[in-house]
């Protein structure tokens, strides 16, 4: 595995800002937990709206923890100003527990792209059971003239 190299130089409260600007992120209750070069993670509670008819936790909300822990994985190398260009998730069982952590950490960089993966785990208590794994790439966006 290649490291990462370089930071863009955005801080834990810099990236724990953009969270909370995020209304979707906000509406979900999503909260950015650790965040260093190469590496993201993120903890959303889970609550009676977020689950499908069988009462796991529905596949999009864990496909948006993947993608938002992968973009923010990205962020720490690219700079704020990223989005997620691809994701791909693979569901390995329904999740259901207390909250969900989604752990992201770049893979390679290449120049304005970075390669991430992610695995989102269902927690209860002191017990991660892995439920999803995701691969993204994230690159950085020029601003808008």
């Amino acid at each position: 595995m290649e490291q990462p190299t370089g930071s863009a130089a955005v801080s834990f409260e810099d990236a724990r800002a953009v969270m909370e600007a995020q209304p979707f992120s906000r509406l979900l209750g999503t909260k950015l937990t650790a965040f260093r070069a190469g590496h993201a993670e993120l903890r959303l509670v889970v609550r009676p709206e977020l689950l499908q008819q069988g009462h796991f936790v529905h596949g999009g909300v864990l496909a948006y923890a993947a993608d938002n822990a992968i973009t923010f994985a990205g962020g720490s190398i690219l700079g704020a100003a990223v989005l997620t260009k691809g994701l791909v998730i693979e569901y390995v069982r329904p999740a259901q527990g207390d909250f969900l952590r989604a752990a992201a950490h770049v893979v390679t960089r290449s120049g304005r792209h970075a390669v991430c993966r992610a695995e989102i785990y269902a927690v209860t208590g002191n017990n991660d059971m892995l439920c999803a794994v995701a691969q993204g790439t994230v690159s950085a966006v020029r601003p808008a003239p």
